[in-house]
């Protein structure tokens, strides 16, 4: 197999184990703070609420436009860039008191008399009713895809490979949602999306390490747990930098390149793609370890005696 990136010498992976589970740790409880304390900025999707995107001729002077709003007196209003200098989105949460077409109408009439040129592209709305199901079945689809993780896990390898997978994954998920809850990034609908799919691309790393690691078990049979799964890592590294480097390059274009609408998105799977990586190699391996794996759980009896006789 050709490989770009050859590594000749077993890096020593498992030496760091310790350091770098407690660096996982720690990142993991100063993520679960920031859930617990911050909260997620949960977007219009989830909440309910109004968007009004505008455009202008000329580049859109935020803080006018946002001194422009506050005199209608309406509460909590986001204003922001919407692809181009152009485009404006405005976000309004739900008002008990008036209709979707009157905020509109009311928001448009503040824009207009502040500049006349602002041309009006679309108004959406979406139900409190309806971002709450929205956000019970995001949570359900977050739910029902670690354990389908889990049992294809526990069916393919064994279960302690199950459950480093899924903590790995839990992990990844865990991070992107306390980074995103400690500086407070709106999260969408979009986001929710590259959170689902950084459980799958993470899993797919673990596997490809998990899969070596089996090997290794029957072939280098006289070697250590530890080294035998800092050999697996190592002759995959290769395929990693290949892979991860290549996505990642499609995933930051999308970052500076794709606008508002992708860039919560594209933001999401940056860190999912970062952390899955280093999940897979410094915290999954690891804890397949702290969980006592040995040759015995993937050598058959029959290989045994053989092994016994030569």
């Amino acid at each position: 197999m050709l490989e770009l990136f050859p590594f000749r010498k077993t890096i020593p992976f498992m030496s760091w184990g310790k350091a770098t589970t407690a660096i996982s740790l720690l990142t993991f409880l100063f993520s679960v703070w920031a859930l617990w304390d911050r909260g997620l900025n949960l977007g219009v999707d989830f909440t309910g609420g109004t968007v009004i995107e505008v455009s202008y001729p000329q580049a859109a002077n935020l803080p006018a436009i946002r001194a422009a709003l506050e005199k209608t007196g309406l509460p909590e209003i986001s204003v922001q860039n919407f692809g181009t200098s152009h485009d404006v989105l405005i976000r309004l949460p739900v008002r008990g008191d008036a209709t979707a077409a009157q905020t509109s109408n009311q928001v448009m009439a503040a824009l207009t008399a502040a500049d006349a040129s602002v041309e009006l592209r679309r108004i959406d709305f979406v139900g409190p009713q309806v971002g709450e199901e929205l956000y019970d079945s995001g949570a359900l689809a977050l739910l029902v895809v670690s354990f389908g993780i889990m049992a294809y896990l526990a069916i393919r390898f064994e279960w302690r490979f199950a459950v480093a997978g899924m903590l790995a994954n839990l992990h990844d998920i865990v991070i992107i949602l306390g980074v995103f809850a400690f500086f407070q990034w709106e999260f969408t609908l979009t986001v929710l999306a590259g959170v689902l799919a950084v459980l799958g691309y993470s899993v797919n790393e673990s596997v490809v390490i998990f899969d070596r690691i089996r090997e290794n078990i029957r072939k280098m049979r006289g070697e250590t747990i530890p080294h035998i799964i800092d050999d697996a890592i190592t002759r995959t590294m290769s395929r990693t930098i290949i892979t991860h480097g290549s996505t990642q390059i499609m995933v930051l274009s999308m970052l500076f390149f794709g606008g508002e609408a992708l860039h919560n998105f594209a933001l999401a799977l940056t860190i999912g793609i970062m952390f899955g990586i280093y999940s897979s190699v410094l915290v999954a391996s690891p804890l397949l370890l702290m969980f006592g794996v040995k040759r015995e759980h993937f050598i058959k009896p029959v290989e045994k005696k053989e092994e016994a006789v030569v």
